[in-house]
């Protein structure tokens, strides 16, 4: 080979004045060079769902182990709504017997079951059951019907916790629906003026 083919063979790798540079070749990626996340990457992704994760915690411990207030709370309001749906969908009046005594409550004649019956937790207390305003609270047992045309009887239900908590359930007399007093409701109730 001659120094003349030599620069002949350059000369056509030079560009042409005018023309585009020649592009880069870059070599096809082959099995063995796939692109990976790296340990930092991972790190730092595990890093944060953990954090998302440790937050998230207290929120799914709250919704499965309510606390004994909540708990009787949201338990006499399912009981009472079972109830009135029962009367209207089958058309026959149906009741709810509470033993203030006892501190249970269930739908009668319904077996037993989530949503048909209720234990009050342990610490939970009734300080009032009035029913058609005649008071409950001593006796064995109280009734409460619901009706099919979606009424019920006049019920005023207060419980009181071991850390000095209240709530009221009331039932609004014309839709059977129960409704929650809290502490401000309660003290209004006291006052007559709710």
């Amino acid at each position: 080979m001659t120094t003349s083919t030599v620069s002949s063979r350059w000369a056509l790798l030079e560009p042409i004045p005018g023309d585009a540079a020649p592009a880069p070749i870059h070599p096809q990626p082959s099995a063995t060079d796939r692109c990976a996340f790296t340990l930092l990457e991972v790190m730092i992704v595990t890093a944060i769902m953990g954090v998302i994760m440790t937050m998230g915690v207290p929120l799914v411990y709250r919704v499965w182990h309510k606390e004994p207030m909540r708990k009787a709370v949201s338990d006499v309001i399912e009981v009472l709504s079972n109830a009135r749906a029962r009367a209207i969908l089958r058309g026959t009046p149906t009741q709810v017997v509470f033993h203030p005594q006892a501190g249970s409550l269930e739908i009668e004649g319904a077996p037993s079951g989530s949503g048909l019956s209720a234990q009050f937790p342990e610490g939970i207390a009734i300080d009032m059951l009035d029913v058609n305003l005649a008071e409950y609270k001593d006796a064995d047992a109280a009734l409460v019907r619901f009706y099919p045309n979606g009424t019920c009887d006049e019920m005023t239900l207060i419980l009181h916790s071991e850390r000095n908590e209240q709530r009221g359930i009331t039932l609004e007399i014309t839709t059977g629906l129960a409704s929650v007093l809290n502490e401000n409701d309660l003290q209004k109730l006291r006052n007559g003026t709710l």
